[in-house]
């Protein structure tokens, strides 16, 4: 059996991974994982099964090589019942199966939608873990509860210790038992890479295209094509009871249209949760603003604050430059400070603090 070690040496010596001393001191916790999957699980006459290896939380600053490490790890799980899943789009799942179970009736619903989880796989593994919803805050718990009382391994990234989940979070003294729980049956590991190799990837870029012409979204579709492997899907996040889907999200990344977040009635607490989840944004096809676009124009103000506030890097392609952007009309004179966090977020490094 080919361990995850010989694997990233391998890939070492073809160039196409580096020495890095913080990636190389988990892997021991993967192929801990590995071994005790591959465990035969049939009870002996009086023997019951083997208990399932702890799982691991693998935490850290944003593109330190998480999902790289975990997508390398799941490479090698073929022989074991196992699914990969952005956490987001996981949960979209269970609360889509909840309501199923409770039209026909189920008094509990989670029992019987954890238990079709544990007759599919032996090992969950999720990317970017995060909880910014107070219906997934309330479900999680009793839920991991019943997948690892059948047997099931997680092994998550996330860009905060445990201890930050749902931080500062409506009714977060009912979500701090999930903590426990996952400190009690997963590894926490932190993955304290020196080098973000997603700043890496991007560096020398530039982040603002204008005019939002062909050449131009041909450059953002290299961009995006580079940062996810051209894998994507819609991100769906719950808000106030909402849904606001983003069309496109990989590994903590997002690309909309303009029009699709500033041509819809969004408001601030949208812009929040959407800076919440992700750590870079690419907008296509910001258009020139003014009278004929008021409500759209400002909507584009509260997303910038939002993102600038939270410090997720844009990506953007623009009819003109920030400060041409906005000429005439009501508003002009607010816009100064958005073209000028425009400007600021341009900058080389900018969102390496996030987190």
């Amino acid at each position: 059996m080919t361990s995850l070690r010989d694997t990233f040496d391998r890939l070492i010596a073809e160039g196409k991974l580096q020495h890095d001393a913080a990636q190389e001191a988990v892997l021991p916790e993967f192929d801990r994982i590995r071994e005790g999957l591959m465990q035969p699980r049939k009870r002996g006459l009086f023997r019951r099964a083997p208990e399932p290896p702890k799982g691991l939380y693998l935490w850290g600053g944003v593109g330190r090589g998480k999902s790289m490490l975990m997508d390398l790890f799941v490479s090698q799980m073929q022989e074991v019942p196992t699914r990969r899943v952005h956490f987001h789009a996981f949960m979209q799942e269970i609360h889509a199966a909840l309501h199923a179970a409770r039209q026909r009736g189920v008094d509990d619903a989670i029992a019987p939608v954890a238990a079709a989880v544990v007759e599919e796989v032996r090992l969950l593994a999720f990317d970017e873990m995060q909880i910014t919803d107070i219906t997934d805050a309330m479900i999680v718990g009793r839920l991991f509860e019943a997948l690892f009382a059948g047997g099931v391994t997680v092994v998550t990234t996330s860009n905060r210790v445990p201890d930050d989940l749902y931080k500062d979070g409506l009714n977060r003294n009912l979500f701090l038992p999930f903590i426990e729980l996952i400190k009690e049956r997963m590894v926490v590991h932190e993955l304290a890479s020196p080098t973000d190799y997603r700043q890496n990837r991007l560096a020398g870029s530039p982040s603002y295209f204008t005019p939002a012409n062909s050449a131009n979204r041909a450059e953002m579709n290299q961009i995006w094509e580079d940062l996810t492997g051209g894998e994507d899907e819609p991100l769906t996040l719950h808000v106030k009871g909402r849904e606001v889907t983003i069309p496109r999200y990989h590994n903590g990344m997002a690309r909309a249209r303009f029009h699709d977040l500033c041509g819809r009635p969004l408001g601030p607490a949208d812009y929040l949760a959407l800076a919440g989840a992700v750590r870079l944004l690419m907008l296509d096809e910001i258009p020139a603003l003014g009278r004929s676009n008021f409500n759209e124009a400002k909507r584009f103000v509260t997303l910038v604050d939002a993102l600038y506030e939270a410090r997720v890097r844009l990506i953007c392609s623009a009819a003109a430059q920030p400060e041409m952007l906005y000429l005439e009309g009501e508003g002009t004179f607010e816009f100064e400070r958005t073209a000028s966090r425009l400007r600021e977020m341009q900058a080389e490094g900018w969102g390496e603090a996030k987190d």
